[in-house]
């Protein structure tokens, strides 16, 4: 099952961390989430999350969080938590 939990407003390719708005939910490490867009689509688990360019466990609904990507995303796709 997924929930959508805010969007890619920013990729940093030299870094591959992604600028998130989460709009919807919450983010921790450990979660998997799922990002899809017009040509993106793909799944990964959170390893790495940056609030204000420093390591968090965790990133709440209103924050604008960075979030380390192993593929290449696009400002306006969705990202998705997924739950079992």
């Amino acid at each position: 099952m997924e929930e959508r939990i805010g969007s890619v407003i920013r990729f940093f390719e030299k870094t591959s961390i992604a600028a998130v708005k989460l709009d919807f939910g919450d983010l921790a490490i450990g979660d998997t989430i799922h990002i899809k867009g017009n040509d993106t689509d793909f799944t990964q688990k959170i390893d790495d999350l940056e609030f204000d360019h420093k390591p968090v466990q965790k990133a709440i609904r209103g924050q604008f969080t960075g979030i380390k990507l192993y593929q290449h995303a696009k400002p306006f796709d969705l990202v998705y938590k997924v739950t079992e």
